[in-house]
C-alpha cells in the first residue's frame, strides 16, 4: 500500500519529495511565502529570502518547473471593485492597489458598483468570465454572506478592504480582510474635542448601514458615554459635500444647538465648511468641525480641515499584498489586517478652551 508520501502532492511535486509546506514548516513561514520566494518576487524581505532558500537546500527541495508553469497559466489579472468611485479616498485606495500589482507584473480591472449589490454582482460575473485571477471587494451596503460563498464555489481568491460582510469574520473559516481601526479613530476625535471644551458633539454623515459606519458609530457611541456626554445628536445624510453643506441649517438651527461636528468622512466635513460659509460663519471659530479619512484636499481647504488619517494608499498595498499571498497559498489560513489611524490635528476644530459660543449660531443673517 503507498504511503502518505507516495500519493500526488499538491503543487505538482512528485511522490516522494519535499513539498512546499515542509520548506515552509522549516523556515518557519506561510506556505504563500515560499511561493513568492520561487516566483523571485520583490514582496518578500531579503533575510526571509534567504531563509526560505536555506530551508530548500537543507531539505533537498527540487522545484517542478513544469508543474510550476502549469500553475502559472494565469491571467496576471485582478478585479478591484469599490463604491463610490468618485470619493478621492479611493482613488488613494487604487493608487496603493496599484503600485503592488505594477511589481508583480499584474493589472486589475476597476468597477464602481455605486453601492448597488445587483450592479456588484453582475461584475463580479464578468470578472469571472475573463477569468481574473483574484478580486479585491469593497462590498457595497447590502452585500450578505452569500456573496463570498458564492465566489467560494468559484474559487475565486477574494480580500474585503475597508468594509466587511457582517458575519463573514465571525465564522469559524474567516475571511482575508484589509482595513483601518475606524472606532478608535472616532475616539481619539471625540477625546479631543473634549479636551478643547466641547460637550455637545454631533455626528454627522451616513445614511447605508455597513461594517464601516457601524464602527463610526460606535466609536463615537463609546467615546461620549465615556466622557458622560449624550450621544443623541446624529444627523445622517448621503456622502456628498453638498450633503455637508445642506445640513448646516439642521445643525445650527437646534433648540439645543452644537458646538462641534464630527464629519463621517472628509467629503461631507468639507462640504459643511462651505454650508458654514454661505451662513456668514467659519469652522473652527463658529463650529469645530472634524473629518475623517485625510484626503488631500483636508490639509489645503481654509481653514485647513481636523480630520483622522487613515493611509487609503497603504490599505490599497495591504489588500493588494495579501491578495496575491492568497492567490499563491488558496488553502492557506485567512488574514486580517487592520492598520491603526492618526488624528491629524488642524485649524478647523480652534484652539483649546475655545469652544464656539452657541449663541453664534443664531444670528440673523438673512
Amino acid at each position: 500500500m503507498a504511503g502518505p508520501r507516495d500519493r500526488e502532492k499538491p503543487g505538482g511535486e512528485k511522490p516522494g519529495s519535499v513539498t512546499l509546506t515542509e520548506v515552509a514548516g522549516h523556515a518557519g513561514v506561510s506556505r504563500s511565502t515560499v511561493s513568492l520566494v520561487l516566483r523571485g518576487s520583490p514582496l518578500v524581505a531579503a533575510e526571509t529570502r534567504e531563509r526560505v532558500q536555506a530551508a530548500m537546500a537543507a531539505l533537498g527541495y527540487i522545484y517542478n518547473r513544469g508543474a510550476a508553469n502549469l500553475r502559472a497559466a494565469r491571467t496576471q489579472t485582478v478585479g478591484l471593485l469599490v463604491c463610490e468611485l468618485n470619493n478621492p479616498f479611493y482613488a488613494e485606495l487604487t493608487a496603493g492597489v496599484d503600485d503592488v500589482l505594477d511589481t508583480e507584473g499584474f493589472v486589475a480591472f476597476i468597477a464602481n458598483t455605486a453601492e448597488q449589490p445587483e450592479r456588484q454582482d453582475r461584475f463580479l460575473q464578468r470578472m469571472r468570465e475573463h477569468n481574473v485571477d483574484g478580486v479585491i471587494l469593497c462590498p457595497a451596503a447590502g452585500t450578505d454572506s452569500g456573496l463570498l460563498d458564492r465566489l467560494d464555489g468559484w474559487r475565486l481568491p477574494c480580500v474585503q478592504a475597508l468594509r466587511f460582510v457582517p458575519d463573514s469574520l465571525e465564522s469559524g473559516r474567516g475571511r482575508d480582510y484589509a482595513g483601518v481601526d475606524y472606532q478608535a479613530g472616532i475616539e481619539t476625535v471625540i477625546d479631543h474635542l473634549v479636551a478643547l471644551g466641547h460637550r455637545r458633539i454631533a455626528f454627522v454623515g451616513g445614511t447605508l448601514d455597513h461594517s464601516a459606519y457601524a464602527g463610526r458609530h460606535a466609536g463615537f457611541t463609546a467615546a461620549m458615554r465615556r466622557h458622560g456626554l449624550a450621544d443623541d445628536l446624529v444627523l445622517r445624510c448621503p456622502l456628498t459635500r453638498r450633503s455637508g453643506a445642506g445640513i448646516a441649517d439642521d445643525l445650527l438651527n437646534r433648540p439645543q444647538t452644537p458646538t462641534a461636528a464630527l464629519c463621517y468622512n472628509d467629503v461631507v466635513a468639507l462640504g459643511l465648511m462651505l454650508g458654514l460659509e454661505a451662513r456668514g460663519l467659519r469652522a473652527g471659530r463658529d463650529l469645530a468641525v472634524t473629518g475623517f479619512d485625510d484626503v488631500p484636499e483636508a490639509a489645503l481647504s481654509r481653514p485647513a480641515l481636523t480630520t483622522v488619517a487613515t493611509s487609503a494608499r497603504q490599505i490599497g498595498q495591504e489588500a493588494a499584498r495579501l491578495l496575491l499571498r492568497r492567490i499563491a497559498d488558496p488553502q492557506g489560513p485567512p488574514e486580517r489586517i487592520i492598520l491603526p489611524s492618526r488624528l491629524v490635528v488642524r485649524q478647523s476644530c480652534g484652539s483649546p478652551g475655545a469652544a464656539p459660543s452657541p449663541s453664534l449660531h443664531h444670528r440673523d443673517l438673512s
